[in-house]
């Protein structure tokens, strides 16, 4: 079974990664980033990116994908919190979209490009 990560890594790993957009989930032990894309098929084009990646860790995110948003959930289920592999995925997918934008606020509902277009017509 996968170990939690212990509180050392927590401090020195944590931090770098809510730099990058990563925000700790109240009342769970996770992490979740929000990226907004240009459109739709860079959204997917990254989810697709994302899923080989975590298809070869065996480590899969809780996500969803509303046209241009991708809202990515990381915690390891089997091990009921954090762990490497949270970290090690969160890494690999920041990688895969250095110039997205990044919604900051969790606590605010997030509008995708297709909302937007809507109020705008």
């Amino acid at each position: 079974m996968t170990q939690l990560l212990p509180e050392a890594d927590r401090m020195s790993q944590l931090p770098p990664l809510a730099e990058t957009g990563w925000a700790a989930v109240p009342g769970r032990d996770a992490i979740r980033k929000v990226w907004k894309f240009g459109s739709f098929l860079d959204a997917w084009g990254f989810m697709s990116r994302a899923a080989l990646l975590a298809e070869k860790a065996n480590h899969h995110p809780d996500w969803t994908n509303r046209y241009n948003v991708v809202d990515v959930t990381l915690t390891t289920h089997s091990a009921k919190g954090l762990t490497r592999l949270d970290i090690d995925l969160a890494r690999a997918m920041d990688r895969l979209a250095p110039d997205a934008e990044i919604e900051r606020n969790h606590g605010e509902p997030i509008s995708c490009l297709c909302e937007r277009h809507a109020r705008k017509a």
